[in-house]
């Protein structure tokens, strides 16, 4: 497995080196040991898959405010997705800097998501299912996330969102989430 870290201090770009010979491959996906090299995070409580129909759907962004922060470990395995990553950490130099990445069954990345980023995808084609591992439970009253077009982030999605849930398309802008916390 190739690891590097990208120029949001936490975001990994994991690669797994397929073995190939005339039976196929063998690709190692998560090594415990190797993560731990890295600092990375190894317990994760949940595994979960999402299926989404259409191309163009849109996911996110969202994360789970402290002290239920997760790290996730995220992963396409069947379509494509256009995978981003926002640092929402409060004093971090690169705050509301964002990252994407193609995520695709046959490049294999992964991409690791640190606490303290919101997370969100696009779907880049139709009958794309995306596999996350997530370092802690699912607490409702600590989700929560901000609007895949808000301003502060200026992200370039790569395509015209065709479904999105409502609370997707309502998050508090990042201006609006401020002015609620100050309260």
């Amino acid at each position: 497995m190739q690891f590097a870290e990208t120029e949001l201090k936490g975001v990994w770009l994991i690669e797994p080196t397929p073995v190939v010979d005339d039976r196929g491959s063998f690709t190692r996906l998560f090594c415990e040991k190797e993560m731990a090299d890295c600092g990375l995070a190894t317990r994760f409580v949940q595994h979960s898959r999402a299926h989404s129909v259409k191309k163009g759907t849109l996911r996110g962004l969202h994360f789970q405010e402290d002290p239920y922060a997760e790290v996730k470990l995220v992963s396409c395995v069947r379509g494509a997705i256009f995978d981003v990553v926002v640092d929402m950490r409060a004093n971090s130099p690169t705050r509301y800097k964002w990252l994407g990445f193609e995520l695709t069954p046959a490049n294999m990345r992964q991409v690791y998501i640190p606490a303290g980023f919101a997370h969100g995808l696009q779907t880049l084609t139709d009958d794309t299912e995306v596999s996350y591992l997530i370092s802690q439970f699912y607490t409702p009253h600590s989700a929560t996330g901000v609007r895949f077009n808000d301003p502060a982030f200026s992200i370039n999605w790569p395509l015209m969102p065709t479904a999105m849930s409502e609370r997707d398309r309502t998050w508090p802008l990042v201006k609006q989430r401020a002015a609620i916390e100050a309260l």
